[in-house]
C-alpha cells in the first residue's frame, strides 16, 4: 500500500474525512521533517510509513472527540516537531495556532512547515510553559491547550491548564499506562481548576497499538501560584 493509500484509508478507519489534497499537504511535511531531521534531532521514526502511521494518523485521531472547533485558539506545548496540533491545523485551517517549544532549533523548523503549506495564524513561541503559562497575555487565553509524550499527567496539567480559558479544554494523548495516571492526578485536576470528561481508546491502523485521548474541561481560574517556577514540576508534581 502506498503513503496516500496508507493515509486515506487510515483516517476513514477512524470516520476522519480525508482526499488527496490533504494527503499532498501532508507530504510536504513528512519531507522537511526528514530533511531537517538529518540536522537536529526531531523524531526517533524515520520510516515514512510508520510516520504517517505513528505521527500524522496518531495526531488526527483527536479529531474523533469533536472538541475541536472552527477558529478555536489552540495552544501546543512542548509541541516538538509538531505533534498533535499542526496537524489538527493542516486539517482545519480556520484553528489559530499557538506552537510552544523550549528548543528554537525546533521552532525554525515548524516556522518552514507552515512557511511551505501557506498556513496562516500560527504564532511561534519559543520558551518554556513556566513562564509563559504565568504571562498576561497567554494565561487563560485558550479554548484548548494539547500535548503528547511530554510528560506524566500530574506535570502535564500544570503545565497546560494555566493557558486555559474557563470552560475550555485540555486534549492530551496518552498510552496504555492513562488509567493509572488519571488516579494520580485527582489532586492536580482539583488544584488547578479542570474535571476529567472522558477517555477515548483509539486502535491506531495498521498496528496493534492502543492509545488514549484524555479530555478535561476547565471549571474555575487557575490559582496564580500555578505553573510554578521552572524545574520545579517536573521535580515535584501535584499528588
Amino acid at each position: 500500500m502506498n503513503n496516500k493509500d496508507l493515509f486515506i484509508n487510515g483516517l476513514k478507519q477512524l470516520n476522519i474525512d480525508a482526499d488527496e489534497t490533504l494527503f499532498d499537504k501532508f507530504e510536504i511535511y513528512k519531507d522537511l521533517l526528514l530533511e531537517w531531521n538529518q540536522k537536529i534531532n526531531l523524531t526517533a521514526i524515520e520510516d515514512e510509513r510508520e510516520i504517517y502511521i505513528k505521527h500524522f494518523i496518531d495526531s488526527l485521531s483527536c479529531f474523533k472527540t469533536n472538541y475541536i472547533k472552527e477558529g478555536d485558539f489552540v495552544i501546543d506545548v512542548g509541541t516538538g516537531a509538531g505533534f498533535p496540533s499542526l496537524p489538527w491545523k493542516i486539517y482545519k485551517e480556520s484553528l489559530n495556532l499557538s506552537l510552544l517549544d523550549s528548543l528554537n532549533k525546533r521552532i525554525n523548523f515548524l516556522k518552514q512547515v507552515c512557511l511551505d503549506l501557506n498556513l496562516e495564524n500560527v504564532e511561534f513561541i519559543h520558551g518554556r510553559a513556566e513562564d509563559f503559562g504565568q504571562n498576561e497575555n497567554y494565561r487563560e487565553k485558550y479554548d484548548i491547550a494539547t500535548a503528547r509524550a511530554v510528560a506524566s499527567l500530574p506535570v502535564l496539567l500544570e503545565y497546560c491548564v494555566p493557558f486555559i480559558k474557563l470552560g475550555g479544554y485540555f486534549i492530551c494523548l496518552k498510552g496504555p499506562l492513562a488509567d493509572e495516571e488519571l488516579k494520580e492526578s485527582k489532586k492536580a485536576m482539583n488544584t488547578l481548576g479542570v474535571e476529567f470528561i472522558e477517555k477515548i481508546q483509539v486502535n491506531l491502523p495498521y498496528t496493534d497499538i492502543n492509545h488514549n485521548i484524555l479530555v478535561f474541561k476547565k471549571f474555575k481560574n487557575t490559582p496564580g501560584k500555578y505553573p510554578r517556577k521552572s524545574g520545579k514540576p517536573s521535580k515535584a508534581p501535584i499528588k
